[in-house]
C-alpha cells in the first residue's frame, strides 16, 4: 500500500480545485466531504427520479435525489444520512421515515477523491413541491417501479442523460 501524500493545489476555487500528487492530476470539492445520492420509493411504489439540466454535460440529466456533505457551513460534520433526507426534502418534497445506507464508493476514482454514498429512502410523506434551492431547477418524477426500465429507455431515447448512480442503487437495493 502507498503511502499517503499531501497534494500539490494548481488551482482552486470555491466550489473546485484541480490538485497533483507525483505526477497525477485530479479535482476534489475544496468545500465538501462527500456526496449523497438516494433511491427514494413512495409507499405507492413509486421510484422518485429527478431531471435537470447540468452544465458541464450541457444537456438534461435524469437523476436520482443527490447533494454535497458538508459544503455549507451550517451543515458541516452533519451525519451522511441527515444529509441524505435533507437533501431529498429539498430536492423532492419528500420527507423520508426510513433512510438505510446502500454503499459507498469512490465517484471517479481515476479523477476525483469524492466518495459517493447511495442511500435507500422509504416511509415517504409529502411535505413540499421541492424543486431544489432558488439556484437549481429541479423537475421531480415519480415513476411506477415496474414502469422504471421502459421510462428510463425512453428518456434517453428523447435526449436525456442517465446518472450512473441510478443503476448502481437499483442494483445495490435489489430492484
Amino acid at each position: 500500500m502507498m503511502e499517503r501524500q499531501e497534494p500539490e493545489t494548481l488551482f482552486e476555487t470555491r466550489w473546485l480545485g484541480l490538485y497533483r500528487i507525483g505526477k497525477w492530476d485530479f479535482a476534489k470539492r475544496p468545500n465538501a466531504d462527500a456526496a449523497v445520492g438516494i433511491l427514494a420509493v413512495t409507499p405507492d411504489d413509486e421510484v422518485v427520479m429527478i431531471e435537470q439540466f447540468r452544465v458541464p454535460v450541457q444537456r438534461k440529466v435524469i437523476e436520482i435525489p443527490a447533494g454535497l456533505v458538508g459544503d455549507e457551513d451550517e451543515f458541516r460534520g452533519e451525519d451522511l444520512a441527515a444529509t441524505a433526507g435533507r437533501e431529498l426534502l429539498e430536492e423532492t418534497g419528500y420527507r423520508a421515515g426510513k433512510i438505510e445506507l446502500l454503499l459507498a464508493s469512490p465517484t471517479s476514482a481515476g479523477m476525483t477523491s469524492e466518495l459517493s454514498h447511495l442511500f435507500y429512502a422509504t416511509d415517504l410523506v409529502k411535505e413540499t413541491e421541492g424543486g431544489g434551492t432558488e439556484h437549481e431547477d429541479i423537475k421531480v418524477h415519480l415513476v411506477p417501479r415496474g414502469e422504471l426500465r421502459a421510462w428510463l429507455k425512453a428518456k434517453e431515447a428523447e435526449g436525456y442523460l442517465l446518472d450512473l448512480k441510478i443503476h448502481a442503487a437499483l442494483w445495490a437495493a435489489g430492484i
